[in-house]
């Protein structure tokens, strides 16, 4: 079974404007519409299975209603939908113990669009409640090519949150900490983290010719993934594509390139999601 950890959704009117305006401020094409449809397209296209949709609550005051759709839609044609949560939601336990309650596995937080360090005493409570409920967290680590220059989930920031929440399972989206990777083994190495491929692999398409010079264009070096699988344990990566940011079909093609054995390649494209999913 394969298993796409890391993907992204909009409902179908608003997604045109929301992935227009997130191609303009990333400058990076989509590789598909960003609707659920779209999504479902492209895992037919690329042999997925099961795809984790994560929302991402940039407004705290719709924080329930964003979780309302999750629990509704969970599990229907082969997508598994997160919850959603917002340092400065209301009541952000109860909301997770809401989250817990309906049957979601897990929930994504994005330091950067909301605003607020993954250390943050505001983090540190969400990531606390979640361990005690059993709710995976998955988070977007490192820099986002939308911001640049904005520092919010370093690999040592996030060590320093681990520390201070106590146990809970953490999956650090693109590869620990996107552009942050030479950090990623001495932050958070030996720890209950799981590091997703997301946006990670591969060459970044700009939306224009011109938008980024060819250096920043090239992504993770295959050497490098591979250091990380060894240091962390091919039993601690997961699949991820970001789609509609990245295409799942070129993602599995560039994991299955690398030189890995059969079973860890199986092992991160499908086996220790469905492990840590409990399918």
């Amino acid at each position: 079974m394969i298993i796409d950890i890391h993907t992204h959704t909009f409902p179908d009117r608003i997604a045109p404007s929301a992935v227009d305006k997130l191609k303009k401020a990333s400058h990076c094409v989509s590789f598909s519409d960003g609707t659920r449809g779209g999504l479902l397209d492209s895992m037919h296209r690329a042999g997925v299975h099961r795809s984790v949709v994560l929302p991402v609550v940039t407004n705290p005051a719709k924080t329930s209603s964003i979780n309302d759709i999750s629990i509704s839609l969970n599990g229907q044609d082969g997508l598994i939908y997160f919850g959603g949560i917002h340092p400065d939601t209301p009541e952000a336990e109860k909301e997770l113990e809401r989250i817990a309650q309906a049957g979601l596995k897990g929930i994504k937080i994005h330091p950067v669009y909301q605003g607020a360090d993954i250390d943050d005493p505001r983090y540190v409570r969400i990531l606390r409640r979640a361990g005690e409920l059993g709710l995976i967290v998955l988070m977007h680590a490192g820099e986002d090519i939308g911001f640049p220059g904005v520092v919010r989930c370093s690999p040592d920031m996030t060590a320093r949150a681990l520390d201070k929440a106590g146990p809970v399972t953490i999956i650090c989206a693109h590869m620990g900490g996107w552009r942050n990777w030479d950090m990623v083994t001495d932050c958070l190495c030996g720890r209950n983290v799981y590091l997703d491929t997301a946006f990670s692999l591969g060459e970044i398409t700009p939306l224009e010719p011109d938008d980024y010079d060819n250096n920043f264009l090239h992504q993770m070096p295959g050497e490098v993934f591979c250091h990380l699988v060894n240091a962390f344990g091919s039993d601690h990566i997961l699949f991820g594509s970001d789609s509609p940011w990245g295409d799942p079909a070129d993602t599995i093609r560039l994991i299955r390139s690398m030189p890995l054995e059969k079973a860890q390649t199986d092992a991160i494209l499908g086996g220790n999601a469905e492990r840590l999913l409990g399918l």
